[in-house]
Formats: structure tokens, sequence, C-alpha cells
């Protein structure tokens, strides 16, 4: 199999209470009028939302069916011992115009028994306006004991950690890790292809239908690591943003054409800053392309000062 260009994805919009414009204002994304967009899948392979080629040879056509049908020829041979059924990863744009929930996602030995998914995910601040924060992990000191009775008084913000964050910085949010994400942030999530959230305590506000949103008081109390305390950020000159069983995601900075190896594998690019072309394609901040195996042309060449991007894989196998 034979394909010039990159493939690019149609964008899944998604509504959210905590959600802005910023997607429109700041990255110039189309995005429905009227309503708050706090999440864009950029590439997702679940039964509820699924993401379909833009343009090409397989427009049209979604990632289950590229994953499951072209799998050797655009992912490469390497991962057809991977046994899952769908595209391991979701990849997306968060955009916070206030704080998330604090929540947590069930590591893998207690998601199956809560009837959720685990999931790992990371974070890369692609903009943070002045103060802004986030919550991970715990305060030195916290007890299930010491947590619960701040549950029940309303004063959950004592217990947890929180960090200020700067453009460019990331952090690793393993399954079992309290957090929330503050306002003022537009973040590039990679994670597990999961949606299991559990929510533990929203700040006392209302959804959009006006009503207090449903937590997961139980599920959160068996997910939650209550021995991980205060993790740090990674700084802006972090290359390697993430490496784990699930996913490898590397910062490059691009002051001249960079050759990238698809030889039986494939990349997703992820435009930071500046300008990005690549076999036809070009990109701009917040913009994402999966380079398929053996692709004819993959050097990824910067068109703007200052050029940095995001470069994420699987792993051979989990």
């Amino acid at each position: 199999m034979t394909i010039s260009t990159p493939i690019l994805f149609e964008p899944l919009p998604m509504e959210r209470v905590w959600g802005g414009r910023r997607f429109e204002t700041l990255l110039g994304k189309s995005i429905p009028h009227g309503v708050p967009i706090g999440e864009l899948w950029e590439m997702v392979d679940r039964p509820e939302a699924q993401s379909v080629v833009h343009q090409g040879p397989f427009k049209g056509v979604t990632l289950h069916e590229l994953w499951k049908d072209y799998r050797a020829g655009i992912f490469g041979k390497r991962h057809l011992s991977n046994p899952s059924p769908r595209f391991p990863l979701l990849i997306k744009l968060l955009d916070a115009r206030e704080r998330l929930s604090v929540q947590v996602h069930p590591p893998a030995s207690t998601a199956l028994k809560l009837g959720g998914e685990p999931k790992t995910e990371c974070w890369y601040f692609l903009h943070a306006a002045s103060g802004s924060m986030i919550y991970a992990g715990l305060k030195k000191g916290v007890t299930i004991e010491s947590f619960e009775a701040a549950l029940k008084s309303g004063e959950v913000e004592e217990t947890l950690h929180h960090a200020h964050c700067k453009t460019g910085e990331s952090i690793f949010i393993p399954s079992g890790r309290l957090h929330a994400i503050g306002e003022g942030l537009v973040i590039v999530e990679i994670q597990e292809n999961s949606d299991s959230t559990y929510r533990v305590f929203d700040w006392n506000r209302n959804g959009l239908d006006g009503k207090p949103r449903e937590l997961h008081i139980e599920e959160s109390m068996a997910s939650i690591d209550f021995e991980d305390f205060e993790p740090a950020l990674a700084p802006t000159n972090t290359k390697v943003i993430a490496d784990c069983p699930y996913f490898l995601v590397e910062k490059y900075d691009l002051p001249t054409p960079l050759p990238i190896e698809t030889r039986d594998d494939f990349a997703i690019i992820t435009c930071l800053t500046g300008k990005i072309e690549c076999g036809g394609v070009t990109l701009m901040p917040g913009g994402f392309m999966l380079l398929p195996t053996g692709l004819e042309k993959t050097v990824l060449t910067p068109m703007a000062e200052a050029t940095s991007l995001l470069e994420s894989h699987l792993p051979a196998s989990f």
C-alpha cells in the first residue's frame, strides 16, 4: 500500500459546562455557535464517537475501519499483534474556561469490577493564562479519613495538591491520580482509549441543565491512589512528555526539517507553535495528523519561526 499524504481527521466538538470559545479565537478552529465547547476529540475510535478521515483516498473512512481493515498498511505490521479491537488511543484538545470537576480514572486493578475502563493520560499545556493552575495528587499527610471528612464538609480543595502552570509545561496523569484542570488552560491530552471518569467533587456548581452534576463517590474512593502526593510538573524544555506502557509522547523544536521514521510504524504529529508542512499537508497550532507507515515523504518542515511539535506513538505491543 502506497500512501502519498498524511491522514487528517474531522474533530468532534463536545459541549461541556466548563468549556469556552478558545478553539475558535486562539486556534482558528470551527466550532458550533452559542454553546460552550470544552473538548475537541481529534482521534477517537469508540462506539459512541468515531473519527472520520477528512480528505484523500480514505476520505469518509472511520478510524475504526482503518485500525480493523488496514492495520498493517497504515499503522505497521508491528501492531498486528495488538489485541485491542479499537485504536488504543484517544487524543483531544481541552478548553477550560472554568475549572473542571475533581475526578479520578480507575486503575486496571479496579476498573473492571467498577464497570469502567482504566485510563492513563498526559497533559501538555498549549496555552496557559496568567495564574492558571491544576490540581494533581494529594497534599502530603492527607489520608482516606481526612479526605472523607473534607468531602462531608465541602472543603475538598484543602486536601488537593495544586501547581501553577505555564505554556509549554506538561504532566503525566496515571490512573488513580486525583486531578482537576483549572480555568484558563488549553491542553493537548493524549490518553488510553477510555471514557471512564469518576467525579468526586464539582465545586458545588450546576450542570448545563441547571441541576447539580452527578457524583461518583463510591467509585472514586475505590480508585484514588491515597499514596500519591504532590507530583511535579515537567518543565518546558522536557523532551519526553510521557513514556508508559500505553503511549510514548515526545516534544521537538523544529528549527530545521525533521525526518520521521515510519518504517513499519506510524506517528501522530501535533503542531504546538509555528507552522509545519509534510507531504502537502500544513498544520497550524492545535492541528493533528497521522503519518502512516510507508509514507513516501516523512520530513516535517518548519514554515515559521519557533515551530514545535509533539510526536506520539503506540508501544509495539501491550
